[in-house]
């Protein structure tokens, strides 16, 4: 299991790392604050501990993921429930949603919400 920054659009190999654990789906996890994106663990939490580690604040990392093979962007992960801010699994507050999905957007360009 490869977890990767992403800093730049994924080369072949590193899609091939990303989509290791799922095949056709890679888990990111992002700091919306920051604009530091994350991805391929098995859990979100994975990635959530390295952001944490490395200086982010919990109420700015959120997670989601990509298929590969309808190349959309979605905002479901468990990491997201937060009994005080998000009940659910899915980032609910618009403004945080928007601001995740625009960062995966910027490296995965060709991908679209929903």
């Amino acid at each position: 299991m490869a977890i990767l920054k992403i800093n730049n659009f994924p080369t072949e190999k590193e899609f091939q790392e990303l989509s290791e654990e799922f095949g056709e789906y890679i888990k990111l996890v992002a700091d919306v604050d920051q604009e530091i994106l994350y991805g391929g663990s098995r859990l979100h939490a994975d990635i959530e501990k390295i952001l944490i580690n490395s200086g982010s604040l919990p109420k700015n990392i959120w997670g989601g993921g990509i298929d590969l093979i309808s190349q959309k962007i979605d905002c479901f992960a468990v990491a997201n429930i937060r009994s005080d801010i998000n009940p659910s699994t899915e980032i609910l507050d618009p403004i945080i949603r928007e601001k995740f999905v625009k960062i995966v957007k910027k490296y995965f360009p060709e991908f679209i919400y929903g």
